[in-house]
């Protein structure tokens, strides 16, 4: 028998839209939770986004909501607000990224909740937090990506702010909030109560760029200004080869020794800028200079066959399409294709870590919406007659699929 996932009993109710919250659902889900998605009769926003082959089950939405279970519930009517708090009575985590303000209106405070299921653990996912001065502000990936810095970081490369071209606020937070309701879990097991856990973009995200940036102001007073500039330096990009793109990051001296003698000039490891690691971080734009007058010289095939033998840290410039048929993800069997039952075949990246006591299969594809809203009021103990009647009659529970 395969042994159970970590979190095998545990059931989320997820009332999110967009990534911040989907994801660390998704995250949970992935380790065997019960993931619960709650979705108002339109369905999440992300649904409508991308590429699809049937109404709202765009490709945004199958790829942050899968490993969960779908109901739909009309938060608007006295019925579907009944139906929520039968849910959360039932759940161990409610994972939200509502307004408090409207979490509050629904009865959705975390003092009313506990003091009913003390062992809920009561995650709200924000851009920015309650308390504090922005506290309440609305905020997107975007609008967190400026406000903590990391726009500003680009100007080196760019001339001017810009934006990294993935959501990372929103992936970076959903990863944190993931983690914080699995150590909020753990404590419970230790406590046996639950407890509120806060997480907010902005924070998260001001403390992830501070990591290596802070440098100068991890002291009081500053020994330096911020930024730690071999990586926010210009010079710091992948190097041209004879026919394509390679990055290459040599570190300890073996690695500068080798890579010198693959190059064909090994006298250069005896010039005072390379011949030891603090010489190097003094004269780093020199030494990427050189990378990039060596790496010139040949193609990528060649680097591949010169590197690949050794203990060099590099890798050619894969685009993200290479990326469907590299050979290592390949090899790690990291595609799976899966037959859904309305979506024909999907390419679904496998759970990126490995445990040897648990078996991180996904056994869940993204839900249709509404899909489990009948399953799911049953198991709460609702009348199969009910049931029947909110789903076709317009009740709280029935959802409204455009043609589109």
């Amino acid at each position: 028998m395969k042994p159970n996932r970590p979190l095998e009993g545990v059931r989320v109710l997820e009332i999110a839209s967009m990534i911040f919250g989907p994801l660390a659902g998704q995250y949970l889900g992935d380790m065997g939770a019960d993931v619960i998605k709650l979705e108002p009769p339109e369905g999440d926003l992300t649904r409508a986004i991308g590429p699809r082959r049937t109404p709202r089950m765009g490709a945004f939405f199958l790829t942050s909501n899968r490993s969960k279970r779908s109901i739909v519930v009309d938060l608007k009517t006295a019925e579907g607000r009944d139906i929520l708090h039968k849910l959360v009575s039932e759940s161990d985590v409610l994972l939200h990224s509502m307004r408090t303000s409207a979490a509050n209106r629904l009865g959705l405070d975390y003092a009313s909740l506990s003091a009913n299921n003390p062992r809920l653990i009561y995650c709200h996912v924000a851009g920015y937090g309650d308390e504090g001065l922005y506290g309440g502000r609305p905020a997107y990936d975007d609008i967190i990506q400026a406000a903590s810095g990391l726009a500003r970081l680009q100007t080196v490369v760019a001339g001017q702010p810009r934006f990294i071209p993935t959501i990372i606020a929103d992936k970076i937070s959903g990863l944190h909030a993931a983690w914080a309701i699995a150590m909020a879990l753990m404590q419970r097991h230790q406590t046996g109560v639950g407890q509120q856990v806060d997480v907010a973009m902005f924070e998260t995200m001001a403390a992830f760029n501070m990591m290596e940036h802070q440098w100068g102001y991890a002291f009081e007073p500053p020994m330096a200004g911020m930024g730690y500039e071999p990586v926010s330096s210009a010079s710091r990009r992948p190097y041209k080869t004879l026919d394509g793109y390679m990055a290459l990051l040599p570190y300890s001296d073996a690695h500068w020794k080798r890579f010198f003698e693959l190059a064909g000039e090994p006298h250069i490891m005896q010039d005072e800028r390379f011949s030891t690691f603090a010489a190097r971080q003094k004269n780093f734009r020199h030494v990427w200079d050189e990378i990039e007058r060596q790496v010139a010289r040949k193609s990528n095939a060649e680097w591949l066959a010169l590197l690949t033998p050794e203990d060099v840290p590099f890798s050619v410039v894969n685009s993200l399409e290479d990326l469907v048929n590299d050979p290592h993800l390949e090899s790690v069997n990291f595609w799976d294709i899966r037959e859904h039952p309305t979506e024909g075949a999907l390419r679904i990246p496998r759970v990126p870590i490995q445990m040897s006591g648990a078996d991180l299969h996904i056994d869940r594809l993204p839900p249709q919406l509404g899909q489990h809203t009948a399953e799911i009021l049953k198991e709460c103990g609702f009348e199969d007659s009910q049931i029947q009647t909110w789903i076709a009659e317009g009740g709280p529970c029935h959802p409204l699929i455009p043609s589109t």
